[in-house]
């Protein structure tokens, strides 16, 4: 199994129903892939480094998925680059380093969370 992380970026001009629709749709087309979701997070309406397609910010959203082969990472590129809610999008492959820092974002922010709750 491989290991990847897609970064996507949606036009601001939608609500947040809006942006967790579109969210929802990339989330089944992973899971339809055959590949497996790991960890999601949203970063929110953030500003971008530069402007697209005359925006200033966008919503970003992070998926860390494995999955058997690239086929399935070609196939999600294609539904991105077909929808044109979507600025930008990378997607990564992570070697072992990769995966380590991945768990120890995923441990810290768990623990970050824990910590608010118990405030």
């Amino acid at each position: 199994m491989y290991h990847y992380e897609t970064v996507f970026i949606l036009t601001p001009v939608l609500s947040e129903d809006q942006a967790k629709e579109a969210v929802g749709k990339f989330r089944k087309t992973i899971k339809d892939l055959g590949a497996n979701i790991i960890h999601e997070e949203s970063w929110g309406l953030r500003k971008l480094a530069y402007q697209i397609q005359k925006k200033s910010t966008g919503h970003y959203h992070l998926f860390e998925f494995t999955a058997k082969d690239g086929a399935a990472v070609a196939e999600l590129e294609v539904t991105f680059k077909r929808d044109e809610r979507i600025l930008r999008f990378m997607t990564v492959a992570l070697d072992k380093h990769g995966v380590a820092y991945a768990e120890k974002r995923r441990t810290r922010l768990k623990n970050a969370k824990k910590e608010k709750e118990s405030v």
